[in-house]
């Protein structure tokens, strides 16, 4: 038997490569002679480098950056055999993930880490680069990123912007001369799967911002000075709109990216599972098992276990969700062969953290007793 474990991260208790190896286990413990292939997996946000470093040969290039309150931290980046291909998750620099939960504020977050990654990979040779964009603790739209890659944006007397979402409103135009210019020999990929504009009812500020700590008067600042950003670069010749999809991913790393990198966007989901060659994988395989920390149907609308599942049935390898909770569980049956959710009894939240694994393992000895009982060889 030949199975392909391809998981998302359980957000909030269990990182992909963690889920993997305790599913590897329970499968080892049930068919001891099978081929188990770990694929940990990734939508672009937290944990999408760590997929990257499992899969490939990619080599991990260690710098120093400054976090989202301008703290130095040390980060990396994946760069490929080729030395001129680069994979770089901007959660590792300005994620939310960095922060205490009463250090999250918008208003004084910046992505200039973010920015400070591109330049180390374009300093090591980099000219195709994947710019992984969830999970971050900013809405500053871009500013800090810009800034750390040499771009100037002033104020009305000329002075260079502060960092953090706080300094938007104040932006009076934007000097592009002093940008590096390794930039001008480099393309760019934005892996997201966020289709959320720059501004408006389902912008950044609206949808994200809390989120990341900020009040509803918060909100309606940055909503606000992501408008002021998106005015100056239009009326500057630097954007065409900002009403792209995408273009609010990561609190405004989308528009950023797309206007002054010109870099194109491209499901996260379906990048990183070319990336670590999935469908190669699946060829010869009997089952796939995916799953995340919680599936509904919005799951089946390009969310990662649903973009593997299509990906195993062109090779028509079934494929079993494996999830912490399910709901609509009749119209996931649709698309995977076999749903599950992990939890075993109904518990308090703080319970079911604490019990992540043990329940994860529990479920994944059951989806591999059953499936030798259905006469899968061991």
């Amino acid at each position: 038997m030949k199975v392909v474990i391809a998981p998302d991260s359980f957000k909030g208790t269990l990182r992909a490569v963690e889920v993997c190896r305790i599913w590897k286990q329970a499968f080892a413990e049930a068919y001891p002679n099978a081929e188990l292939v770990c694929l940990p997996m990734a939508d672009g946000g937290e944990g999408s480098l760590q997929s990257v470093e499992f899969s490939t040969h990619a080599k991990m290039i260690f710098c120093e950056v400054e976090d989202p309150l301008s703290r130095p931290i040390q980060a990396s980046f994946a760069l490929f055999e080729d030395g001129q291909s680069a994979f770089i998750e901007t959660a590792t620099a300005c994620g939310i993930e960095l922060l205490k939960s009463e250090e999250r504020n918008p208003m004084k977050t910046t992505s200039y880490g973010a920015g400070q990654l591109i330049g180390q990979a374009l300093k090591a040779g980099a000219k195709n680069i994947t710019v992984a964009i969830g999970g971050s603790a900013t809405v500053d739209g871009g500013i800090g990123l810009l800034q750390a890659l040499g771009f100037n944006l002033l104020d009305a007397q000329g002075k260079p912007l502060p960092r953090g979402g706080c300094a938007l409103k104040a932006l009076s135009a934007i000097d592009i001369s002093q940008a590096n210019p390794l930039l001008r020999k480099a393309s760019f990929t934005i892996a997201s799967d966020v289709t959320n504009p720059l501004t408006g009812p389902m912008g950044a500020a609206t949808v994200f911002g809390p989120q990341k700590g900020a009040t509803p008067e918060m909100v309606q600042e940055l909503e606000t000075g992501l408008a002021d950003f998106a005015e100056v670069a239009v009326a500057s010749g630097l954007a065409d709109d900002c009403t792209h999809p995408g273009d609010g991913a990561a609190g405004g790393l989308g528009f950023a990216l797309r206007t002054f990198l010109n870099a194109r966007t491209e499901s996260g989901a379906t990048l990183i599972a070319r990336l670590v060659h999935l469908e190669e994988h699946l060829q010869g395989a009997d089952y796939l098992i995916t799953g995340e920390g919680k599936t509904d149907e919005q799951t089946l609308f390009g969310k990662l276990p649903a973009v593997v599942a299509e990906l195993a049935a062109r090779h028509g390898v079934p494929a079993i969700l494996c999830s912490g909770a399910v709901e609509d569980a009749a119209k996931l049956r649709s698309r995977f062969a076999a749903v599950f959710s992990t939890l075993q009894s109904v518990q308090p939240l703080e319970q079911v953290l604490a019990c992540a694994e043990q329940n994860l393992h529990a479920t994944a000895c059951s989806i591999a007793s059953l499936l030798s009982s259905k006469g899968g060889k061991k």
